[in-house]
C-alpha cells in the first residue's frame, strides 16, 4: 500500500498527519525521537497491519506549544488527557499518572534517552559544583526535572538545587538559552544534539528512562502492531542512524531549521525490549516519594492495574 498523507486538524488543534482515509486509526503521539518516522518511511506499521495517525499535539512552527506556562509539564497533560492512543513521556510521570488512573503504562519495553544540562560556550559554569543555586530550566514533573536532581545530587545537596519550572517544555527551554534569557538548561533529543552543534558547553550527563502510556480504550492488538514496528525501526537506528537523523526536523520549530546540521546528530532515544517490572515500577516510586515531587501522592493503583504488557507480534524478516 502507498503512502498518502493529509493535514487535518484533532480536537485539541494538534496537527495530524493522517494516512489514508479519515476512518478509526491507532492514534500515535511521536515523541522527539526517530523511531515512529522510520516507521512510516519503511512501512512498518503497514507490515504489520496496523492503521495509525500520527498526531503531535505539541507542535507548532514557532515552538510556542511548548510554553505551557509554569509549573506545568508532561504530568499535566496526562492529567487533562492525551487524545491519542499511545504516548510517551518519562518513566517517573508516567509510572504515576498510572497509578493515578491516566492510562495504563506498556510494560514490555522502555527506553533511555541521551539528555543533558547545557550552558552558553563562554559560561563561567564548568563543572556540576558551579551549577549551585544557577537556575536550572526543567520542565515540571517532567523528565528533565527528575533527571536534574538525580545527576546532581552526587555532586550538590538538595538545598543547592535550584530547579526553575518557567521555562517551559523542550524547545522552548532551548529557545530561551539560546536568547541568553536564562544561565543553564536541561535539553535531551534533537536539541541535546543542536546544542553540541551549536557549541553550548554540556556541564553534565543527565540521560534518562522513558516509558509509554497507553489509552484505556487503546485496542491491544494495535499496541502489539505499533511496538512491533517500533522494534524494527530500532534495529535501522542501530545499525545506519545516519540515514534517518534527518528527522529530528519534522519536530523542531521553524526558526531553527535553517541551521540544523542533523549529519552531526546522534542516534537520540534507543527503546529497550525489556520489562518495566515491578521492582522498577516500586523502587521509582520511592525514589519519587523521598523527594516530595509529588505532594498530593504517587495514585493508589497496583502494578498490575497500572500497567498493560500485551503480547508482542514478532515482526516478519
Amino acid at each position: 500500500m502507498g503512502l498518502v498523507y493529509q493535514l487535518a486538524k484533532c480536537q485539541s488543534n494538534a496537527t495530524v498527519f493522517l494516512k489514508g482515509n479519515a476512518m478509526s486509526k491507532f492514534v500515535i503521539a511521536p515523541h522527539m525521537r526517530l523511531h515512529e518516522w522510520i516507521a512510516v518511511e519503511r512501512g512498518y506499521f503497514d507490515e504489520v497491519g496496523l492503521e495509525y495517525e500520527l498526531e503531535d499535539q505539541l507542535l507548532s512552527a514557532t515552538g510556542d506549544r511548548h510554553n505551557l506556562g509554569d509549573r506545568v509539564g508532561a504530568y499535566q497533560t496526562f492529567e487533562k488527557g492525551r487524545t491519542c492512543d499511545v504516548s510517551s513521556a518519562c518513566h517517573w510521570t508516567v509510572n504515576v499518572a498510572a497509578a493515578s488512573g491516566h492510562g495504563k503504562l506498556y510494560a514490555n519495553a522502555y527506553s533511555v534517552s541521551p539528555c543533558g544540562i547545557f550552558v552558553p560556550h563562554d559560561s563561567d559554569i564548568k563543572t556540576p559544583e558551579d551549577l549551585a543555586s544557577v537556575p536550572i530550566s526543567v520542565g515540571f514533573q517532567s523528565g528533565s526535572h527528575y533527571s536534574t536532581i538525580q545527576a546532581l545530587e552526587p555532586f550538590l545537596s538538595h538545598n543547592e538545587i535550584n530547579l526553575s519550572f518557567a521555562d517551559g517544555l523542550l524547545f522552548k527551554r532551548m529557545e530561551k538559552l539560546i536568547d541568553g534569557a536564562v544561565p543553564a538548561v536541561s535539553l535531551f533529543s534533537g536539541p541535546y544534539y543542536f546544542m553540541e552543534q551549536l557549541g553550548y558547553r554540556k556541564v553534565l550527563d543527565t540521560s534518562f528512562m522513558m516509558a509509554a502510556m497507553v489509552a484505556e480504550d487503546a485496542n491491544l492488538a494495535d499496541v502489539e502492531k505499533y511496538f512491533s514496528a517500533l522494534r524494527k525501526a530500532q534495529k535501522d537506528i542501530d545499525l545506519r542512524q545516519e540515514l534517518y537523523t534527518h528527522y529530528y526536523r519534522n519536530e523542531f520549530p521553524e526558526r531553527f531549521k535553517d541551521p540544523m546540521d542533523t549529519r552531526l546528530f546522534g542516534p537520540g532515544e534507543r527503546i529497550v525490549f525489556e520489562p518495566y517490572s515491578r521492582e522498577i515500577f516500586d523502587e521509582s516510586r520511592e525514589w519519587i516519594a523521598e523527594r516530595n515531587i509529588f505532594e498530593d501522592g504517587l495514585g493508589d493503583l497496583s502494578y498490575e492495574e497500572a500497567i498493560v504488557a500485551p503480547k508482542m507480534v514478532e515482526p516478519a524478516e
